[in-house]
């Protein structure tokens, strides 16, 4: 039977516990099979108080989103990248440097975004929110482009964000290596678009 949440837990204002403990759950499980109920019971808080900081489990989802985004993209990835990399260039390669610790860590937990978006579908509130967190890191790379002086900024992040996306799908279907592997496509891609290189779309022509 659940106990309810740690000892240290209950330090936290009531806010901060309902946001970890659904942080956590949604994380790791997605949305539909976490109910308000887990939600409370494992935050330790009454139902009343839930409803009150949120009015809905939707409005629930969306400050995890936003958590996400702060703590993830922001806090581990992007903020990750730039102290390892010594160049544009060499922060860019090191989004996959990050990609690959937390791949081989036990708290992969694959992207929140891209599990959000492909469960509530692309028109539900929840999954219009997650593309617009997954645009978001797109701006963030594209930013980083212009850093290192590469043509086509826009197209560049485009690709970007594929081999970002696709390893980690990859890394959740067991794939380890899955960053290394985006890594050496990545620079591939970015020798594409540096200014003298007019394959830029991948081609010859």
């Amino acid at each position: 039977m659940d106990s309810g949440p740690p000892t240290e837990t209950y330090r936290l204002a009531p806010r901060e516990r309902i946001l970890r403990t659904a942080y956590e759950l949604f994380s790791r499980r997605g949305i539909r099979a976490v109910g308000i109920e887990e939600v409370v019971a494992r935050s330790g808080v009454a139902k009343a108080t839930l409803y009150r900081h949120f009015p809905s489990k939707d409005a629930l989802v969306l400050e995890f989103l936003a958590r996400r985004e702060r703590q993830w993209t922001l806090g581990t990835v992007m903020a990750g990248a730039r102290s390892r990399g010594g160049t544009p260039e060499e922060r860019l390669l090191a989004i996959f440097d990050v990609f690959d610790e937390w791949f081989r860590s036990d708290g992969f937990d694959a992207c929140a975004f891209i599990n959000v978006l492909l469960e509530m579908g692309g028109e539900h509130p929840l999954g219009r929110a997650s593309i617009g967190y997954l645009r978001n890191i797109r701006a963030l790379v594209r930013g980083m482009a212009e850093e290192a002086g590469l043509r086509d900024a826009d197209s560049f992040a485009r690709s970007w964000h594929i081999l970002m996306k696709g390893s980690i799908i990859s890394a959740a279907e067991g794939d380890a290596d899955a960053a290394l592997r985006a890594r050496r496509m990545a620079r591939m891609l970015i020798a594409q678009h540096r200014p003298g290189d007019r394959r830029v779309d991948g081609s010859d022509a």
